[in-house]
């Protein structure tokens, strides 16, 4: 039935953090403390203050810097470049995750509301570098982030993706509705499920899942 209900996609587009590599590595937690930092010296505010507007920007615009650029006039650029300068040492090459996409049939993708340098970062940390036709960050959607329709539409349209014959692969399953709507089939990928209309699977191992499609 999963095999199936996949055999139409030609098209397979990842989120990067918490999806492609699993939770436990713990990445945000140091992107956390810098845009935190960052918060704090952009606004003159104190670490609580800092740490409540970004939950907050999180929660209504997707991004913390989405809300820094529309309630602050935050440049984007050299945030994203501090936030993102974070260490790889931990990180594991996944040789079974590797496998399992490269056997995946048609154009592979990676979409994240991160920058696409640190995509290239994290996805050589994993050995997953080489394996994807194209890596597309928040810059490629003018600074626009997931889960805003206007984001997804935009990064489709750059690289060509017909949603009906494409999958979206996601921890954030605010992040689905959106592809969902445009005719996507969706996963959602985190440890525990959740039931909503818009996601189709779930999943809370990707190797294993994506060995059920080739």
């Amino acid at each position: 039935m999963q095999k199936q209900s996949f055999s139409h996609v030609s098209t397979w587009v990842f989120d990067l953090d918490n999806t492609l590599y699993p939770p436990e590595s713990r990445l945000f937690d140091q992107i956390e403390v810098k845009m935190t930092e960052y918060v704090m010296n952009a606004l003159g505010v104190d670490r609580p203050k800092a740490d409540q507007l970004r939950h907050e920007y999180w929660a209504q615009y997707g991004t913390t810097l989405t809300g820094l650029m529309r309630e602050h006039d935050v440049d984007p650029a050299p945030y994203l470049i501090d936030v993102h300068d974070i260490s790889l040492d931990h990180m594991q090459v996944d040789h079974l995750l590797a496998q399992n996409i490269k056997e995946l049939p048609g154009r592979r993708i990676v979409y994240t509301n991160g920058t696409a340098p640190y995509a290239e970062r994290v996805l050589a940390s994993r050995g997953l570098d080489g394996l994807f036709d194209a890596i597309y960050g928040v810059e490629h959607a003018n600074f626009l982030p997931k889960p805003e329709r206007a984001a997804f539409e935009t990064i489709f349209e750059k690289d060509g993706v017909n949603t009906k014959t494409a999958a979206m692969f996601e921890d954030d399953a605010r992040n689905l509705q959106a592809p969902h709507d445009m005719g996507m089939r969706t996963v959602h990928v985190a440890p525990e499920a959740l039931d909503h209309d818009h996601i189709h699977f779930h999943t809370d191992d990707l190797p294993s899942f994506l060995s059920k499609l080739s």
